[in-house]
């Protein structure tokens, strides 16, 4: 299995920049306008890619009031049917090839999560570059089977998931001919807490199956995905928002874009930051090693004195012989005269005395 993705003619793995995502979700509010603007903002704030969610509530879900079906536990949506939720969700299938037109035409991939079969297809239909699963549909073997055999590069979300669940996942996408494969680590509670993202887990899940890894966010927090990134995330998926001021199912837990920008910028500064493994004088140290300390004649020093630490010292500049040396001075004689504030050189030692 090959270690990195490729989008468009980009490469996603390990030594490739971070490849960002904006997560549309539900944030377009059924508004086409509004799912334009979302795509432009994106653009501006420096986003990668935008994703959709291609689903109905039939798709997700069938229209009942039985308590299986209604939203309890503490979210967002508590007291919602899953029908009712999904139908004040969904996006109308016939805006994304739209959509995606309007995404690349103006630098950006577009690409979507299916749900069931039906979106497979016409995701296909549109020409998606990668098939996204949700941690929702990690379990759902056939359906990942089906994006599989596409033949087209696969992103897998794996919140809640256990790692054997993560594992058959794989195997399902790789046996049916996918062999470009990303994990995105995820904690599928929304928002989530930054202290339930164990984001130690990004190096053991590229360890454990060969593929990039990245991460999909759902804290409030720019912080976590720079720190993903440090451990070696390739992909950053993060829900994106005109505002969190209009209401929406997923409105409260995603970025505006000043500070989806702002998480954009930390990425990349923390990707520089990471550079090399390195060590020695860089070109931009090199010009501050002259105040490294060194060895110089505190005191006026005569022709055949001893040194002693009372007439040299370790100070700064860094004009003089190292400091490591000064156990080897110490005890021998000067070889002239030596000025107060002259930097130490070994012409200006001799060996014994007067």
């Amino acid at each position: 299995m090959d270690p990195f993705i490729e989008m468009n003619g980009r490469r996603i793995g390990v030594g490739c920049p971070a490849y960002i995502v904006a997560e549309m979700s539900a944030n377009h509010h059924q508004d086409f306008d509004e799912a334009v603007k979302i795509i432009e903002a994106a653009k501006r704030a420096g986003a990668d890619a935008v994703k959709l969610q291609t689903f109905t509530p039939d798709t997700h879900t069938i229209q009942s009031d039985k308590e299986y079906f209604r939203v309890g536990g503490g979210t967002l949506w508590d007291g919602k049917t899953l029908y009712d939720l999904y139908r004040g969700a969904y996006m109308p299938w016939e805006w994304q090839p739209r959509l995606k037109e309007i995404a690349n035409g103006r630098g950006l991939d577009l690409f979507s999560a299916a749900v069931d079969g039906t979106g497979v297809d016409f995701l296909e239909e549109m020409g998606v570059p990668v098939h996204k699963v949700t941690s929702f549909e990690i379990t759902d073997l056939p359906l990942i089977e089906k994006m599989g055999r596409t033949g087209k590069p696969v992103i897998i979300s794996t919140g809640m998931a256990e790692l054997s669940e993560i594992d058959e996942a794989v195997r399902a996408a790789r046996t049916a001919g996918a062999r470009q494969i990303a994990l995105l680590k995820c904690n599928s509670a929304y928002p989530a807490p930054p202290e339930e993202m164990n984001l130690r887990t990004i190096p053991h899940l590229a360890e454990a199956f060969g593929v990039p890894v990245g991460i999909s966010d759902h804290t409030m927090d720019i912080a976590v995905p720079v720190a993903a990134v440090s451990l070696g995330a390739c992909i950053v998926e993060k829900h994106f928002t005109l505002s969190r001021n209009i209401p929406g199912p997923d409105s409260t837990f995603s970025l505006e874009p000043h500070e989806f920008k702002a998480m954009v910028e930390a990425v990349r500064t923390a990707e520089k930051a990471l550079g090399t493994v390195h060590y020695g004088v860089s070109e931009i140290e090199a010009r501050s090693r002259i105040f490294r300390r060194s060895l110089f004649a505190v005191r006026d020093i005569k022709a055949g004195e001893r040194f002693t630490d009372g007439n040299i010292r370790s100070i700064r500049p860094g004009h003089g012989l190292p400091v490591r040396h000064v156990g080897e001075i110490i005890g021998r004689y000067a070889s002239r005269d030596i000025e107060r504030g002259t930097p130490l050189a070994w012409d200006l030692i001799g060996g014994g005395g007067t």
